[in-house]
């Protein structure tokens, strides 16, 4: 007799059946009032996320060290979107910038100085400086060649050079009375005897001389050499002098011109200190090198050797601006996104050129990062990006703490090549940080780095999903139309629109909510405009949807096609037809990265005598997770507090799933390893055309479970693989009811009467739709009825004992 046989008898299994309409919230079209979304509003507000809005807008308010935001979610979710419409929006409120440059140090070029002046000021400094050298290369050449300063250049040579010849002829006369010419030979005078004639006497006639005369010439000779050396240290002091005088006059002309010009510099710049103070210093250093700006033969040798060690604008290079940061056209507070974060890029660096074998460097080539950039507005960085870069985390941390921006080479210690390096002057940093990851992230960081605890108070959590409610619907329709706009995207009509919206809940995995991952959502609407472009339709509408999600899931359905067919040739072991002791369909997802599936997967359970207890074998084969042994644990309680409460469990169940080669974890398959111990125990057979799903706990109660889409619709497909009968169907837990989303073929399977989908409370309902046998209620004494599915275990279980008792004894 089979026990199916009266199972139409019993009450629980119409009041468990769900109703086409509870498997799927369907949404009418004909509730919007356009024609197409062409007419819809554009979007001005970001979609759902009230609560990320709310912390987000706190967060940018508080303008406190450590107040920097980790805005967490999963990816898809519109993150960067959002927090970049939000900061933008927020960033256009007034503030005070500055424009940031560095000059030359002029006391030590190796620590360049640094200018904060006000917006604008950057760059008509650098104009300001590049028009003064010009100038000076013009007006100091000029000036020093003027016909009034030449004449008077010319004065004070002419007085030095006679006070000079007034010298040579002074001594040139005491020469002649002593009886000597003077004959300048390089670097010394000679003195010649002079003869009667008063000219130089002749070798003939000096060799004729006596040792007497010859010794008076010697003396005299000696006498005048004195005289001589005082007359040309009185000539090389007037040398010195005249140097000096020239030197002095020169000095005084440059400072004429340099002076006229610097003056009428910093009238533009009087109410700028750091200006000021910046052109002291300039004056001050060009008046010592006026020589630069003066023609040079060394120029023209220079050029010959090809500029091998100095460009002709190398001496004029340190009179430069490096304009670091310019905020003239920056609108409100600056907002930065990191696209590279590695550390250079956030904190800027110095650039190096290859001169002779030695890398150098100087001010100009100080480059701006990300934050110098972003100072006095915001940074906006990726978590996965910044956090794969080496040392960009550990200097953006720094910079945050102690306010100030370093520009530092990493690299140094570790190069082979010497370099002249710079040490620039800090900048002080006023900014805030957003860094865009997941949950995942920010714990790790937040256990595990206390500066991290420091730096990021404000974390913006962002939901995957929304309420189902009028405002959301119309926020998720104004996104399409701005996406179409945005895109050039044909709009949807509303038959379209009410298919997306059904792919949101489905997607959220909940009737009352829609999902906020609209990274998939885009994908749907790209892939049904590209299906309208081919049928050569003006509109999308509902059938570009449905062929856009067939078509999806065709791209990604290989291997669960390949499933399917093993269970079509029999490779895997599934039945959906007849009944079988211990043995149940129980219902897994498999999840390929972007498509998830169901299918089933035959669980066995086998009891015999024994005091092992439950032995799942996946565990001692050691393809069990965690989670996965938890169910099997809680098996245990249950089934004691059911049958052991007069005497012991001797009791040992096999649970397996049959063909499993990669490994189980999760626990919604406990309740279906619970229904088969119960069949195994009581003997009673289960009906192989249904699958099972749902956790259970100690209790007997059925907990819900996730994917009960991807499940119901994995049996199906097997069953009407198979041919379906009218007794098929699935268990679900009745808290997953609120989560189906079923597909149309389904439903209206369901609809027909081909297809069942019970709601299961406890262990009790679930096994009573399996056996077609009342599970059993205890009477006052504890005891089963006999004929009852917990009875017949009870039995069986009791039998287990006393056999151990006699085996004991």
């Amino acid at each position: 007799m089979s026990y199916l046989a009266n199972f139409n008898e019993y009450s629980i299994k119409t009041q468990s059946e769900l109703q086409p309409k509870d498997l799927k919230k369907v949404v009418d079209y004909s509730m919007f009032s356009f024609e197409s979304t062409e007419q819809v509003e554009k979007l001005t507000n970001i979609v759902g996320q009230q609560r990320a809005r709310s912390v987000m807008n706190f967060g940018l308010h508080v303008n406190k060290p450590g107040y920097n935001l980790y805005v967490a979610g999963i990816e898809g979710v519109g993150k960067t979107s959002f927090v970049t419409t939000v900061v933008h929006d927020f960033s256009e409120k007034e503030t005070t910038l500055f424009d940031w440059c560095y000059v030359n140090n002029f006391e030590d070029e190796y620590k360049p100085k640094v200018l904060k002046l006000p917006v604008g000021f950057g760059k008509q400094l650098q104009k300001s400086m590049e028009d003064l050298l010009k100038d000076l290369k013009v007006d100091i050449p000029t000036s020093f060649n003027e016909e009034n300063r030449l004449k008077n250049r010319s004065s004070i040579i002419r007085k030095y050079k006679d006070q000079m010849d007034q010298v040579y002829k002074q001594t040139n006369e005491i020469a002649a009375e002593n009886g000597f010419i003077l004959k300048q030979s390089d670097s010394t005078i000679a003195t010649i005897p002079m003869g009667e004639d008063r000219k130089p006497i002749s070798e003939e006639a000096y060799n004729a001389l006596s040792e007497e005369q010859l010794a008076a010439i010697e003396s005299k000779s000696a006498q005048l050499q004195e005289k001589i050396l005082e007359a040309t240290k009185t000539i090389l002091r007037f040398e010195q002098d005249l140097k000096k005088s020239l030197a002095g006059f020169d000095h005084q002309t440059a400072i004429t011109t340099i002076d006229f010009h610097i003056d009428e510099l910093k009238k533009n710049y009087k109410d700028c200190p750091e200006v000021m103070h910046y052109m002291k210093a300039v004056r001050k250093d060009l008046v010592n090198n006026f020589h630069t700006f003066l023609p040079s033969p060394s120029k023209k040798d220079e050029k010959q050797l090809g500029n091998l060690f100095k460009d002709e604008n190398q001496a004029l290079k340190k009179y430069t601006i490096n304009v670091l940061v310019d905020n003239s056209e920056t609108t409100g507070m600056p907002v930065i996104s990191a696209d590279n974060p590695t550390f250079y890029n956030v904190m800027g660096k110095v650039e190096y050129e290859n001169r002779m074998g030695v890398m150098s460097t100087d001010f100009t080539k100080i480059k701006p990062g990300y934050l110098h950039e972003a100072n006095g507005g915001y940074l906006l960085i990726q978590a996965k990006d910044i956090f794969s870069k080496s040392q960009a985390w550990e200097g953006l941390k720094r910079a945050l703490l102690i306010h100030k921006l370093q520009i530092e080479n990493i690299g140094e210690h570790a190069s082979i090549i010497a370099t002249a390096s710079v040490n620039p002057d800090p900048i002080h940093l006023d900014v805030k940080v957003i860094i865009i990851g997941n949950m995942d992230i920010y714990q790790a960081l937040y256990h595990h780095d206390e500066d991290f605890r420091k730096l990021f108070k404000i974390r913006v959590d962002f939901d995957v999903e929304m309420k189902y409610n009028q405002d959301n619907i119309a926020g998720l329709v104004s996104f399409i139309h701005t996406h179409c706009k945005k895109h050039g995207l044909r709009h949807f009509d509303p038959t379209a629109v009410s298919k997306i919206i059904e792919y949101s809940s489905r997607i959220a995995g909940d009737q009352n909510k829609l999902s906020t991952r609209f990274n998939l959502q885009v994908e749907l609407l790209y892939e049904a405009d590209a299906w309208a472009s081919i049928m050569g339709d003006d509109l999308v509408s509902a059938k570009h949807i449905e062929k856009a999600i067939q078509e999806k899931r065709y791209r990604s359905n290989l291997y669960e096609e390949k499933i399917q067919a093993s269970i079509d040739e029999g490779s895997i072991l599934i039945d959906t037809t007849g009944e079988k002791i211990g043995q149940v369909n129980g219902l897994a997802v498999y999840d390929l990265g972007q498509y998830h599936f169901g299918k089933p997967s035959r669980i066995t359970a086998t009891t015999f005598m024994g005091k092992k207890g439950f032995v799942n074998i996946e565990r001692e084969s050691q393809m069990s997770g965690n989670t996965h042994n938890k169910g099997v644990y809680i098996l245990g309680g249950y089934l004691g507090q059911k049958f052991a409460q007069k005497y012991p469990l001797v009791l040992t169940a096999h649970i397996a799933f049959e063909q499993s080669y990669g490994g189980v974890d999760g626990d919604s398959a406990s309740s279906t390893e619970l229904y088969a111990i119960l069949s195994s125990l009581a003997e009673i057979p289960i009906n192989q055309g249904l699958a099972v799903t749902g956790s259970v706990n100690q209790n007997g109660e059925i907990q819900p479970i996730g994917g009960v889409n991807e499940k119901i619709e994995g049996f199906y497909n097997v069953c009407k693989s198979r041919g379906l009968t009218g007794e098929q169907g699935v268990l679900i837990p009745h808290q997953n009811v609120k989560n189906l989303m079923l597909n149309d073929e389904v439903i209206e399977s369901v609809r027909d009467g081909q297809f069942h989908i019970y709601k299961v409370r406890t262990i009790e309902e679930g096994i009573e739709l399996l056996t077609g046998i009342p599970a059993g209620h205890p009477n006052e004494h504890g005891d089963y009825d006999k004929e009852t599915v917990y009875g017949k275990a009870a039995t069986k279980l009791r039998l287990f004992m006393e056999f151990a008792k006699e085996q004991e004894n």
